[in-house]
C-alpha cells in the first residue's frame, strides 16, 4: 500500500515538475499588434502598437500546451497621427504615465478545430484586469535559411474599452459617438524557438 502512495505521490509531483520547458520568443520584425475602432460610427480608424515582447513555452508541435506572456508598451501607439497618438497616451485614454504596459497572460488553449483555438487569458489594461478569449489560427511551423526555428500564428478579438476605464467619448449633432467603444484586435505573431 505504501508503494502504491508513494507511486502516485511521484506521480503527482511529477505532472507539475516536467511543465513545458521549450522556449519561444516573439519576432517583433515580422509581427503586428494592430487594432481598429469606429469613427464616427461611419469608419474605422486602424492603430498598432510597435514595441511588445515576451515568452512563449510549448512542447508540442500544435503548440496545443502553450504557456504564454505578452507585454505592450502602451507609448509605442501609433494610429499615423501624432496629435491623436498624443491624445491616446493622455490620461483621457490610456494614461502611459500610470499605465505603462498592457499585458496577457494565457490561462487556457482549446482546440476548436484544425490549426484553430480559442484562447482565454487575463487581460490587464489601464490597471484593470479582465478574462478574455480570442481565436487563434496557427499557421504553421518552418526552419529559415538561418536554421532558425520559426511558428506563425494570427490572433483575433473583441474587447470593450469601456470595461478597461478607458471612458472618454464626445456626442455628435445628431447623437452618435465620436469613438466606438468595441476594438476589434488584428495581430500576427512570428515566434522563434530559443
Amino acid at each position: 500500500m505504501k508503494k502504491v502512495l508513494l507511486s502516485a505521490a511521484m506521480l503527482f509531483c511529477g505532472t507539475f515538475t516536467f511543465a513545458q520547458t521549450t522556449k519561444w520568443g516573439y519576432d517583433a520584425s515580422h509581427a503586428k499588434v494592430g487594432f481598429t475602432i469606429s469613427h464616427f460610427g461611419i469608419s474605422e480608424t486602424e492603430g498598432k502598437f510597435t514595441k511588445f515582447d515576451g515568452v512563449v513555452f510549448s512542447d508540442k508541435p500544435d503548440f496545443s500546451d502553450a504557456k504564454i506572456d505578452f507585454t505592450i508598451n502602451v507609448n509605442s501607439i501609433n494610429t499615423e497621427d501624432a496629435q491623436r497618438d498624443t491624445h491616446l497616451k493622455s490620461p483621457d485614454f490610456f494614461d502611459v504615465a500610470k499605465f505603462p504596459s498592457i499585458t496577457f497572460k494565457s490561462k487556457s488553449l482549446k482546440s476548436v478545430g484544425k490549426n484553430k483555438y480559442s484562447l482565454t487569458g487575463d487581460f490587464t489594461m489601464h490597471g484593470v484586469t479582465r478574462k478574455i478569449t480570442l481565436d487563434v489560427v496557427y499557421k504553421g511551423t518552418v526552419v529559415d535559411p538561418y536554421k532558425n526555428t520559426k511558428a506563425g500564428f494570427t490572433i483575433n478579438g473583441v474587447i470593450d474599452r469601456t470595461q478597461f476605464g478607458l471612458m472618454w467619448n464626445g456626442t455628435l449633432a445628431a447623437g452618435g459617438l465620436l469613438v466606438g467603444n468595441e476594438v476589434t484586435l488584428d495581430i500576427n505573431i512570428e515566434l522563434t524557438k530559443k
